[in-house]
């Protein structure tokens, strides 16, 4: 188990521009402001979803669950930034829905594109969180 205590620091908000790649942006604005542990809100909705999906018998990501091309609501869009291979690394989950009420989520991909998308990143302050790989999971977990 791994337990670190975290004080508050900066807060970031805005607005993401339309038909912008919703991970990208994100990341850019993490890696700009040099962002190396927080935690990530978005609302909003996108034009166009990808999504991934760990598959834990394979251990290796499905790196295309789910993609649409119609417009999709965010239903729920939380991540978390710690460091991997040195700079800031966003991992972003997303539930969007359509206007049936269905939803679709997975881990966030690049290729979402934004329609409007409002954000807030909490920076914390305190141990840094390095994102390495796990020998029994294959995925990359903080060490």
């Amino acid at each position: 188990m791994l337990t670190n205590q975290y004080e508050q620091g900066r807060t970031f908000m805005g607005r993401l521009d339309y038909k912008t790649d919703l991970l990208e942006e994100i990341n850019k604005i993490c890696i700009k402001e040099n962002i190396k542990t927080g935690f990530i809100n978005i609302i909003g909705a996108v034009s166009s979803l990808k999504t991934g999906f760990f598959d834990q018998e394979k251990k290796q990501y499905i790196h295309t669950v789910h993609q649409s091309q119609t417009p999709l609501e965010i239903s729920s869009c939380m991540g978390n930034v710690s460091l991997k291979n040195g700079k800031p690394f966003c991992h972003i989950h997303i539930v969007a829905s359509d206007r049936k009420g269905l939803c679709y989520g997975g881990h966030l991909m690049d290729e979402t594109t934004v329609y409007a998308a409002e954000y807030i990143i909490q920076e914390t302050i305190g141990e840094e969180l390095v994102r390495e790989l796990d020998e029994e999971t294959k995925l990359p977990l903080w060490k």
